[in-house]
C-alpha cells in the first residue's frame, strides 16, 4: 500500500486527484493539505519523518 499526502492550494484539484488514486488498489490518502506549512504539520502527525 502506498500512501499519499495530497498536497495543493485548490480544493478542487484535490478532490479530482483524489478520486484518481481511488481507482487504483494500491494507494491510500491518507490526508490533504491546502499549503506547504500545512502539509509539514500533517506529514509528522501522520508519521513521517520529523
Amino acid at each position: 500500500m502506498i500512501r499519499i499526502l495530497l498536497v495543493d492550494d485548490e480544493q478542487l484539484v484535490r478532490s479530482g486527484i483524489r478520486g484518481l488514486l481511488a481507482l487504483r488498489e494500491d494507494f491510500e490518502v491518507a490526508g490533504e493539505a491546502a499549503g506547504g506549512e500545512e502539509a509539514v504539520t500533517m506529514a509528522r502527525q501522520l508519521g513521517g519523518r520529523p
